[in-house]
């Protein structure tokens, strides 16, 4: 994007700011953002509207004048509102005090790396992955350190652990774990994830847990195993969440943090220093959504698990196509065999002829594709579908 920027003003700007690529995904979707002859399948967005309750809970709030300056780590009875639905869902007790409240998921995942990261502290993320997550890392004067899915041909995602602490040196500040994942849909172990906080227990090691998914998983046991779950509250531990998934609150941008005891000074003045705290009326409409909205998460899930089980269907009667069945998320990622070009311009052909806008999966990661593409020659085009903007009626 440097060459947009006017000569005059370039050189006094933020060289990881100019240096920021593009993001895919968006570059796709405002081709064509509101066409309404366009199949959205390029951003992780439900095709619900957000519940009626929520929304009259957010009304009413906004009438009783719920408009001022608020507790910049949110309302004391919205992380009460967190601290019950976590302990109903994962059965942990989390005091309400390591919870702060922020202006969505990537407010979150920021002020984590904000809170452990200096200059040159690296960040081993399995890829692909959200490029918004290892964005933050450079911005932040960062080291992204991508270590690859394994994809195998039986359509299986596995990521080894030995891969990971073999990415390990003396400037790993921070694991970045996103289970259930976007995009693959890949889901670590409960085995796997006693393993990896063993390992960064002992070497000092962060883990940043984005958990955002957690509810959507499709092999009837609930939610997805949380790190909360096997993590005392002194570990070196920042589980990242968001309303706008289960919730479909997308654009109602809020979401939340849970941080280790003790940090509860220390994320308050991140809080005011990055958003001086999230809309008031806004955080009485989420406890409305804690406290009132499990049968809602259900319905979503049971909609999206109706949607994969589709596309996985279809797509894998086509034989130039390797599906990679997700276990969890809203997001199919799938490769096609055959293709010259990137996945970028298969994408925008895809939009121009079939009018399906799909996310192209050189957006995730380049470095992890290519990696992913040199084991398996034939794989020329990757892809992802976030489902959830189409559910079966």
């Amino acid at each position: 994007m440097a060459h947009t920027v006017p000569a005059t003003l370039h050189p006094s700007l933020s060289s990881r700011v100019l240096d920021m690529p593009d993001n895919r995904i968006v570059a796709i979707a405002d081709l064509a953002r509101h066409d309404s002859s366009v199949i959205r399948l390029w951003i992780g967005e439900g095709d619900l509207p957000t519940p009626a309750f929520i929304k009259r809970a957010a009304s009413h709030a906004l009438e009783s004048d719920e408009t001022r300056y608020s507790y910049s780590q949110g309302l004391p009875e919205l992380r009460r509102a967190l601290a019950d639905y976590h302990h109903r869902h994962w059965a942990v007790d989390i005091d309400p005090a390591r919870f702060c409240v922020t202006v969505g998921g990537m407010n979150a995942v920021m002020m984590a790396m904000q809170a452990v990261l200096d200059p040159g502290d690296e960040v081993i993320m399995p890829s692909p992955a959200w490029p918004n997550s290892k964005q933050v890392i450079e911005v932040l004067g960062g080291v992204n350190v991508p270590v690859a899915f394994d994809f195998h041909d039986d359509g299986a995602i596995e990521l080894a652990l030995e891969k990971v602490f073999a990415a390990v040196t003396e400037r790993t500040k921070v694991i970045f774990i996103n289970s259930p994942s976007n995009p693959t849909g890949w889901r670590m172990p409960p085995e796997d994830m006693i393993r990896l906080r063993d390992f960064a227990r002992e070497r000092g090691i962060w883990i940043l847990a984005d958990e955002v998914y957690n509810h959507f998983v499709y092999d009837d046991t609930g939610p997805a195993p949380s790190f909360l779950s096997i993590c005392p509250p002194e570990d070196r531990l920042l589980v990242t969440n968001t309303f706008s998934k289960n919730w479909c609150m997308t654009g109602w941008r809020v979401g939340w943090l849970v941080f280790p005891a003790g940090l509860d000074q220390l994320f308050a003045r991140l809080c005011q220093y990055n958003t001086t705290g999230v809309a008031t009326f806004l955080q009485h409409a989420c406890i409305t959504a804690l406290d009132e909205g499990d049968d809602f998460i259900r319905e979503m899930v049971s909609r999206c698990q109706a949607s994969r089980d589709i596309l996985v269907a279809g797509l894998a009667e086509l034989d130039n196509v390797t599906v990679f069945t997700p276990q969890g998320t809203f997001y199919l990622f799938f490769r096609i065999h055959g293709l010259t070009g990137s996945s970028l311009d298969m994408a925008r052909r895809v939009l121009d002829e079939a009018r399906v806008g799909v996310a192209p999966g050189s957006a995730f990661g380049r470095r992890a594709m290519t990696t992913c593409a040199s084991a398996l020659p034939s794989s020329r085009s990757w892809h992802a579908i976030p489902w959830s903007g189409w559910c079966p009626s």
